[in-house]
Formats: C-alpha cells, sequence, structure tokens
C-alpha cells in the first residue's frame, strides 16, 4: 500500500467564468453570458503561474463555451503540461437534461476541446457534480462517447448533488446502468461517526477551517488513496462583479473569503504532492491512462 509521503493527489480545476456559477442560474441566463465582461483569462494565468511555482500539474475540466471564446487559454494550458477534460458545454445540470441533450452537449464540448489540444479528451466532470441516483444514464452517454474516466460523484448529501453511498475512493470498471464500464475518481470525503463530510476543496476551502481540508487529505493517505481537489478560478478573485438578486444563503456560498482563497490554496498546494487526474488516477489503479492519438478515437 503506498505511503502517505509518495502519494501523488489529483489537482482540478473546473474552468469557469464568474457568472456561469449554477447559483447565478436564475439570474443570469446563459443567452446574456457575452454581455459579462470575461475575468477567466487572468485568474486562469494566476493559477497557472500558481501551479508552476510549486511543481504541481492539473486536469483543467473546460466549459466548452469558454474554450470556443479563448481558445488560446486552452492551448497554454496544454503547452504547459496540463490535463485537458471536458466540463460540458453551457454548465447545465444533468439531471435536467434528456439523454439527446446530454449527449449533443458532451460532444460539442469535447470535440472542440480535441481540436484546440490535438489529443483525445478522456476524463468528464460534470457541472456542479450533477451525476446523481437520478442521471446515472449520464455514465452510459460518456462511455458510449469513448470517455475513459468520469469526476462528477460526490459521495455525500447535499441539496444539488451527491450520492452518499457511493465509493469514497478511485473505482475501476465501475459498472455503468447500461452495463459498460467507466472508471471513477470520487470527490474526497472524510467520515465522522460514519457520515461522510465533503473536503475536496472549491467552497469547502474557500468558507471552511484549513484543518477541514487537510482531514480530507489525511482520510485519504491512511487509507493509501490519492485525495482529489477543485478551485474554480473565479474563487481567487476579490474583485470579481457582484451579481445582485442573489439571496443570502447563496450569496455567502458565491462570495464568502474571496480574497483568502489564492493564500489557502498555495499552502495546500505546498504541503502535499499533484498531479492531473489522468495520470493520478492510472496509477491508483495500474491502468496506463495515455490519451490514444486523436485520429485513433471512435465516433
Amino acid at each position: 500500500m503506498p505511503t502517505a509521503s509518495n502519494i501523488v493527489d489529483a489537482l482540478s480545476v473546473d474552468l469557469e467564468d464568474y457568472f456561469q456559477v449554477e447559483n447565478f442560474a436564475h439570474l443570469v441566463p446563459r443567452d446574456t453570458w457575452d454581455s459579462y465582461a470575461p475575468r477567466l483569462t487572468d485568474n486562469t494565468h494566476r493559477l497557472l503561474d500558481l501551479f508552476d511555482a510549486h511543481g504541481a500539474r492539473a486536469t483543467f475540466f473546460v466549459l466548452g463555451w469558454c474554450a470556443e471564446r479563448f481558445p488560446n487559454l486552452v492551448r497554454e494550458i496544454h503547452r504547459r503540461g496540463h490535463e485537458v477534460a471536458c466540463h460540458s458545454y453551457l454548465h447545465r445540470l444533468i439531471y435536467t437534461l434528456t439523454p439527446d441533450e446530454f449527449r449533443a452537449d458532451t460532444l460539442r464540448c469535447r470535440d472542440l476541446l480535441e481540436d484546440l489540444v490535438g489529443e483525445r479528451v478522456i476524463g468528464y466532470r460534470a457541472p456542479s457534480y450533477s451525476i446523481t441516483a437520478n442521471s446515472l444514464w449520464a455514465l452510459d452517454v460518456l462511455a458510449e462517447l469513448g470517455f475513459v474516466y468520469d469526476s462528477s460523484i460526490f459521495p455525500v448529501r447535499h441539496d444539488r448533488y451527491g450520492i452518499p453511498d457511493f465509493a469514497r475512493w478511485p473505482v475501476a470498471d465501475h459498472p455503468t446502468p447500461g452495463g459498460a464500464t467507466l472508471h471513477e475518481f470520487p470527490l474526497t470525503t472524510f467520515q465522522v461517526a460514519g457520515h461522510n463530510l465533503p473536503s475536496a476543496g472549491g467552497g469547502y476551502l474557500r468558507m471552511l477551517p484549513m484543518t477541514w481540508t487537510r482531514q480530507g487529505l489525511r482520510a485519504a493517505h491512511a487509507a493509501g488513496q490519492p485525495a482529489m481537489l477543485y478551485i474554480h478560478p473565479w474563487e481567487i478573485d476579490a474583485g470579481q462583479p457582484r451579481i445582485p438578486g442573489m439571496k443570502p444563503l447563496r450569496n455567502l456560498r458565491c462570495y464568502y473569503n474571496l480574497a483568502g482563497t489564492f493564500g489557502r490554496l498555495e499552502t495546500i498546494i505546498s504541503e502535499n504532492r499533484w498531479g492531473p487526474v489522468r495520470e493520478v488516477l492510472g496509477r491508483t489503479l495500474g491502468r496506463d491512462l495515455t490519451p490514444a492519438p486523436l485520429e485513433a478515437k471512435a465516433g
């Protein structure tokens, strides 16, 4: 079993801009996104420079809408040694879509990203971790489209996402409802009194004490497993414009401690070793997840 000293954890970025957060979906219709001043490029460069400074590599789960408007940013992410993976095209909750709508959205994003980076895109993460018990059919679509792994399942209870009884560590060849298989890398948790508590970055890193995130890392390492950390570029941007009309709880979720998140992220990154999801997952499962040449992809 690996020891904590030689475990490489998975670092991931959900690449979307501040106005595309699901909490704003009722206030910012998707057909108005182009009217908002983008802040994605500068925030992503801050993350890229941070990762470079600490020798960390990551997986960037890229929103197709952003890739289409900032193709050079996606190419730079790939050029700087990070994995590019799929985060949907329009950031819609999967359980609000039909299988055909989900397939079309995923294909649009995947094909765009593959054209930009020149290699197969093998990883997927759902907007707001919206592969739940009601949308497990999405795993069949991902397998059909040739994805190798998914990182969309959060084994917790939450008002928007979660499968509480799902495995807490990476799963090889997880069976889909239709009989296919897909590797799954769930989001990191730790247990208290038999309950899974989320500790995977994002708002949990931004809003809760640092000991909370460290406990998730310790729990994974104690089990000989890698942890998963995620962040959004907007979460390190205290100067982002505020979207009016938010209810207090959602306002708290989106804006609390934006000024302190970069420092927290840097501390956590400096304390551990980090790699892209496909490499960490491949090492953990004993599989070679190197993408096949683009010309060899199916479909």
